[in-house]
């Protein structure tokens, strides 16, 4: 009872279904960086088909000391591969001087987290295959206008093609989640640096969508302090606009703050 009071304290649900494990260790493009970080592997049910890839680099990053040592017991393969510690806190550009991609079957209460750190560092990570609530999967998949569209949808989108592979029921957990959930993979796209002020642009699009339900030229109020903005776009709400949009969004906004 107590390691699974843990294990929900840790918003962890391990999956105990070999055939979903096989699928998303096998979810990447044939393109994908040989070296991968698996993020919070617990007993080992996707690292085993992980480390099952032809010529596969595989690290694991876990922050549940008992994984650590059921891990190091039981895949001989990882030994030295194994990091105890908080994803969330490593410093990837100390850690990796090579492009590498993410798996995971990941924590529900930390999964935004690290889709934003992923868009962090995305130079050095091309893609991504990974399970997360359906929720959050089919926002981060939502087209422009989806009631699910929002934050994450835009600022994923912006630099990688998203897939929404399939849905995972929750019986094949221990314990059980109350909700459904999904695999994703995520793959870079080409672009290099967005056409605006990118910075910017995440605090317009974070902005815009703190008050989704009024248009954006009410939204903005607090970066436009005051300052009258023009054009039809101002009269959409955030989940009508695309990434091409809210570039066109975010340049207006710094020309009218250079005013």
């Amino acid at each position: 009872m107590e390691k699974v009071r843990a294990k929900k304290a840790l918003g962890q649900h391990f999956l105990k279904d070999e055939t979903i494990a096989y699928n998303i260790a096998n979810g990447f493009l044939p393109d994908a960086p040989k070296q991968i970080l698996e993020i919070g592997p617990g007993m080992g049910i996707l690292t085993k088909h992980l480390l099952n890839r032809e010529g596969v680099d595989l690290q694991v990053v876990e922050i549940d000391n008992e994984s650590v040592q059921y891990l190091s017991f039981n895949f001989p393969k990882l030994t030295g591969r194994i990091i105890e510690g908080d994803f969330l806190k490593m410093n990837l550009r100390q850690m990796f001087t090579q492009p590498f991609a993410v798996a995971g079957n990941f924590p529900y209460n930390i999964s935004s987290q690290i889709l934003f750190k992923i868009i962090e560092n995305r130079d050095l990570i091309p893609q991504m295959v990974g399970m997360f609530q359906k929720e959050v999967a089919e926002r981060v998949a939502a087209p422009p206008g989806s009631k699910t569209y929002g934050i994450l949808s835009v600022l994923l989108q912006a630099y990688y093609d998203i897939d929404y592979l399939f849905t995972v029921h929750e019986h094949v957990f221990d314990p059980p989640p109350k909700v459904k959930s999904g695999v994703i993979r995520i793959v870079r796209n080409n672009v290099e640096h967005l056409p605006c002020d990118e910075k910017l642009f995440t605090q317009v699009v974070k902005t815009s969508f703190n008050q989704r339900r009024k248009t954006i030229s009410n939204s903005l109020k607090p970066i436009l302090q005051g300052r009258k903005p023009q054009g039809n776009i101002y009269l959409m709400r955030p989940e009508q606009l695309g990434v091409a949009q809210f570039v066109e969004l975010t340049n207006d906004v710094q020309r009218l703050l250079e005013q």
